[in-house]
């Protein structure tokens, strides 16, 4: 397929092309997001019900954090959230001219009501619960939350989610790594919420918590380039279905199921692979928490 926007945006994903698309993509239960009914006469941008016809408005949080994006700066295409946004914009038919960000924050993309965006981007997980204010497509990414601290911390040398009970932990608000503490790792204190993770930082940072709760690639962007002495405790256990990504659409989008079919598009022709490797760091050696 040609690509409608710049090399930049693509990040070098022809580089790795070859090499990626040898091994399969880790297999995502697409029923998790709306189903991908639409054909490809209804998929473009002269048939689409956009925000502004002929543009695709897409939006995500403020700041926009690595590894998803660089440099606070959705619109360059660098990232694995602005990549892939880039690419189902690509599938849909709007060159990068027709393409436009907008601020929204992670809560009120999630929230009932009329949304600002045609899609929105910004990790996501796909849940029931939102499911009731929102439409998802399919999911794009498959993910781990992550308990991350600084070294010396009392729970650095953590192996089991037992040894976290007794720690100060904190996430930011609305998120599944929120409801990981709550649910999972079930602290005897009550843990902290954040309006975003750079005060989650900052609090792991000044001794405020000793642990915070983030998705995988974060982890590794945080304790390696963000955080003095950062250590990753480990990774959560995985308990019941997989948790997914999927990128977020007013509740009966008539775009829903066109942005599904891109997403599955991407993934079955190995694109999301290619976008994986480029962008998010590799998460072997990560240790898993029992």
């Amino acid at each position: 397929m040609v690509s409608r926007y710049s090399p930049v945006a693509l990040g070098g994903v022809a580089l790795l092309f070859a090499a990626v698309t040898a091994c399969s993509p880790v297999e995502e239960d697409t029923t998790a997001g709306a189903p991908a009914s639409a054909s490809s006469d209804t998929c473009t941008p002269s048939s689409l019900a956009t925000k502004t016809p002929g543009k695709l408005t897409i939006g995500t949080d403020n700041p926009a954090y690595e590894p998803w994006f660089s440099e606070n700066t959705p619109s360059n295409g660098k990232g694995f959230e602005a990549a892939v946004a880039y690419q189902v914009a690509d599938r849909l038919g709007f060159q990068t001219a027709n393409v436009t960000w907008t601020q929204v924050t992670f809560n009120n993309a999630i929230a009932p009501g009329p949304k600002a965006f045609d899609i929105d981007i910004n990790q996501f997980s796909i849940t029931e619960e939102r499911k009731a204010a929102v439409d998802f497509s399919s999911p794009y990414y498959l993910v781990r939350q992550t308990v991350i601290t600084t070294k010396g911390s009392k729970i650095a040398g953590a192996k089991s989610v037992a040894e976290l009970k007794n720690a100060k932990l904190g996430a930011q608000v609305g998120t599944t790594s929120y409801q990981a503490v709550t649910d999972l790792i079930k602290p005897a204190t009550e843990p902290s919420v954040f309006n975003n993770n750079d005060d989650a930082k900052k609090a792991l940072e000044n001794g405020t918590v000793d642990g915070i709760v983030v998705d995988l690639p974060t982890a590794f962007y945080m304790t390696a380039a963000e955080l003095d002495n950062g250590v990753i405790v480990g990774q959560l256990p995985q308990v019941g279905v997989p948790e997914q990504f999927g990128i977020v659409l007013d509740k009966g989008s008539p775009l829903t199921g066109c942005v599904s079919r891109a997403v599955d598009q991407l993934r079955q022709d190995g694109t999301l692979a290619v976008l994986e490797k480029t962008w998010l760091a590799d998460t072997a050696g990560a240790p898993e928490l029992s």
